[in-house]
């Protein structure tokens, strides 16, 4: 799957853009400024994968400062509406990203609605828009981290060494769900679930091409660097009164730091979902002799002569840094 055949037209312009100016003048390639370039270039694309959340998170700051409490639901389920069209009309995110938000929204609302009921938190009553006692604009939340992981994926051009057998992610992924609803009835399970995500993934790394350097990193360490990133985000809602927690009713204080233990485990369920959607994310799994599957042979009929494959060479895997250097002239920046 080729990261150019997923991009919108929007995005496409951008790069042609941005390779203009970080090439302009054929300037030395100096070690500090390849690393400024290949931060910025890191900052701008994680800033473009989070957009849809940003904006949201955003909004219901500027809702919470300006809107009477008693219209502030509808007015942030509007809001979401109209910035998720806007994302589509405008070219800001493809109709396949569309449907990884789509399917975030079902499976967070239904959490939601239970959660409500329990008390784990509550939110503001009122409004039209409304689910048994759940605004819409909840359901949203969980499609910017939806939106996030399907756009980053093809930003970075991911890829996957040693990726899990994708029937024991569902196992896992599934029990972290239903453990959700379960640990109100019985022992909560969190913490042996949370030990089967790090087995799962001991061993995965992912290949990060952000402009002309390729990186790996641990699967793990990304997903809790995106837990803490969501708690932050967490943070900013709750003093927007998007939702509160019991301890945040009187007044509001920082969520606690034990909910990044909550999000790590929801990564898993995201990465789940995300690669059901896109097969071709776990294709770089390592076969029976450790070696990885190479996922960068586009399919279909772009896969003769793709201008950016080496033709050359026998096929199988390559190390990040042959594939940093296959990519090196021609690469899209995402």
């Amino acid at each position: 799957m080729t990261v150019r055949s997923l991009s919108t037209a929007v995005e496409a312009r951008i790069d042609r853009a941005a390779r203009r100016l970080l090439d302009a003048g054929h300037q030395p390639h100096r070690p500090v400024r390849l690393f400024v370039t290949e931060f910025l270039v890191f900052g701008a694309k994680q800033a473009w994968a989070c957009a849809f959340g940003a904006m949201l998170l955003a909004t219901m700051a500027v809702v919470h400062l300006t809107v009477p409490a008693a219209m502030r639901n509808d007015v942030l389920t509007i809001a979401a509406v109209l910035l998720q069209v806007g994302m589509l009309v405008f070219g800001l995110e493809t109709v396949r990203e569309f449907r990884v938000v789509l399917l975030f929204h079902v499976v967070g609302t239904a959490m939601e609605v239970f959660k409500t009921h329990m008390g784990s938190w509550t939110y503001e009553p009122g409004g039209l828009f409304v689910v048994a006692g759940v605004p819409l604009f909840s359901g949203f939340m969980y499609g910017a981290v939806g939106s996030y992981m399907v756009r980053v994926y093809r930003l970075f051009d991911l890829r996957f060494d040693r990726y899990p057998r994708q029937w024991m992610l569902a196992v896992v992924a599934g029990g972290i769900y239903l453990n959700f609803f379960g640990h109100h009835f019985v022992a909560d399970a969190r913490y042996v679930l949370l030990a089967l995500v790090l087995l799962l993934f001991a061993r995965t790394t992912m290949h990060v091409r952000i402009h002309r350097a390729t990186l790996r990193m641990p699967v793990l360490v990304a997903m809790a660097l995106v837990a803490v990133f969501i708690w932050a985000a967490e943070n900013v809602a709750t003093w927007a009164g998007a939702w509160s927690y019991p301890a945040q009713l009187a007044v509001w204080q920082p969520v606690a730091p034990t909910k990044i233990v909550a999000w790590f485990l929801l990564m898993t369920i995201s990465v789940a979902l995300v690669t059901w959607l896109y097969p071709a994310l776990s294709s770089g799994r390592a076969d029976s002799a450790g070696s990885t599957a190479d996922s960068r042979r586009p399919r279909g009929a772009r896969a003769a002569g793709d201008p950016r494959l080496p033709s050359t060479g026998p096929a199988g895997p390559a190390s990040a840094r042959r594939e940093s250097s296959a990519f090196r002239d021609r690469a899209p920046l995402g």
